[in-house]
């Protein structure tokens, strides 16, 4: 699949660039876009980034030698090849997103919130994709890069296109909502995250709150009812509510842990009632799938194939999969974590024995959870009570800030270690896991605790 054609004399235009190549190369048209010039293919238009490790110019010359039609660049470059001349090639690259994107007259579904988003996109294209071919975010591309090259991912062939887009300050939302411009928002909650730039949850609400500056009247806000901060929002847009709660418009009913092969629950709507198991580790996993069929029947998908496409759903990469070895069964949760996550992923196992999921030890292992502010320490400390409260056998706490979490733990009577750095933990491992273990792995994304689940995978 190609993209819509786009020359680069128009590419010029909606970046307010100054073309330099030859003149009949104008009408030249790129068939994609890409800022990693490892991933350019003949007719890619390039564009230089300059990040705080990797300078995209210095491989524009690569670029173009690899195919590159074109490239978006920042300074004057001599090697004879087109180039669009541009202020700032992060600004061009929004605003060729937006130009793009607004080629398209399908359903756009934005994803935000503080927990669950990338589950929420996930199992929303799975239901759609059973009666659309739909366009979604890859992986974790949901910041003001990842956002700008979904759009511009977009092709001929989308029925419908599902864009996660991830925040840590004020107004970067209003930036990428000026490019995705959702005729559907999913706000999955509002919770303790980034509160170093964004001060409490009234900060994290109206940092997520400004997609609206960018929604029509007649678009539809999918909100969690159940989050006593989403509950009442004036969106200025058609609003419906899922939730565990017998007020929301798309409920959960009779919810069941089936520990590691998932959940089942009947989810409940207006016009529609279905027996849904969904195949993922943890109980929260059912407010994804309840937005996740809101989306679908607000835009036409049948109660069977919300069934159908729940049941499609697999995790991805560092969210709550399950592996097991010889020894131990493991639950990766490592790509990221704030207090609302970390809390879901202890309690989801601390429920595994009462299912007979959990003959031998319960143990969790967490470290750091970034950018919480001045409450940082009382939330991490917060976490170790939980632990504790609920039954974990031991959690292993790891980092500058996780001290609390050990604190927190023994404060409840519960079984803690602390260590200051991960290396300090590989020595013992074998003397703390044994056979039948149950092991989470959780901590913020910058922690690299992908390095744990490697050494437990080993053993």
């Amino acid at each position: 699949m190609k993209m819509k054609p786009v020359t680069l004399e128009k590419i010029a235009e909606v970046t307010g660039g100054a073309f330099f190549g030859p003149r009949f190369s104008r009408k030249d048209r790129i068939t994609g876009v890409t800022t990693d010039s490892r991933e350019v293919e003949p007719g890619n238009l390039f564009v230089c980034i300059k990040g705080a490790r990797v300078d995209g110019h210095n491989f524009a010359e690569k670029a173009a030698a690899s195919g590159a039609v074109c490239r978006l660049s920042e300074r004057r470059l001599d090697d004879g090849c087109p180039y669009i001349l541009v202020d700032d090639t992060l600004k061009a690259l929004r605003d060729l997103a937006a130009y793009y994107r607004s080629l398209f007259q399908i359903p756009v579904i934005g994803i935000i919130g503080s927990v669950g988003k990338t589950t929420a996109k996930e199992l929303t294209a799975a239901v759609l994709l059973r009666e659309k071919c739909v366009l979604k975010t890859h992986a974790n591309l949901n910041n003001e890069i990842g956002v700008p090259l979904t759009l511009l991912n977009l092709r001929e062939e989308h029925e419908a296109a599902v864009v996660e887009m991830g925040i840590s300050d004020f107004g970067e939302m209003r930036i990428l909502a000026e490019m995705v411009r959702p005729d559907i928002v999913v706000m999955t909650s509002i919770g303790y995250c980034h509160l170093e730039k964004l001060g409490d949850l009234k900060g994290v609400l109206r940092a997520k709150s400004e997609v609206f500056e960018f929604t029509e009247p007649d678009s539809v806000a999918i909100l969690n009812g159940d989050d006593e901060n989403l509950r009442g929002l004036d969106t200025g847009t058609n609003v419906v509510t899922y939730g565990l709660g017998e007020n929301n418009d798309y409920r959960a009913e009779n919810l069941e842990s089936l520990g590691f092969k998932g959940i089942s629950c009947d989810i409940v709507g207006p016009d529609m009632r279905i027996f849904a198991l969904i195949p993922a580790f943890g109980s929260h996993i059912a407010y994804g799938a309840l937005a996740a069929a809101a989306v679908g029947r607000t835009l036409g998908i049948s109660p069977e194939n919300i069934l159908r496409g729940l049941a499609d759903y697999h995790p991805v990469g560092g969210r709550a999969n399950v592996s097991y070895t010889d020894l131990v069964t493991i639950i990766d949760d490592t790509y990221n974590a704030n207090p609302n996550s970390m809390a879901a992923a202890v309690r989801s196992l601390s429920s595994l024995r009462a299912i007979g999921q959990a003959q031998g030890k319960r143990i969790a292992i967490l470290g750091d959870m970034k950018e919480l502010g001045a409450d940082s320490a009382a939330l991490h400390r917060s976490i170790g009570r939980l632990a504790a409260e609920v039954g974990i056998d031991l959690v292993v706490a790891i980092g500058d800030d996780a001290g609390n979490i050990a604190d927190g733990c023994a404060e409840k009577g519960g079984n803690a270690v602390y260590l200051r750095r991960k290396e300090e933990l590989y020595p013992y491992l074998k003397r703390l896991i044994q056979k039948g273990d149950v092991v989470l792995v959780k901590a913020s994304h910058s922690m690299e605790f992908s390095e744990i689940v490697e050494k437990l995978k080993a053993l």
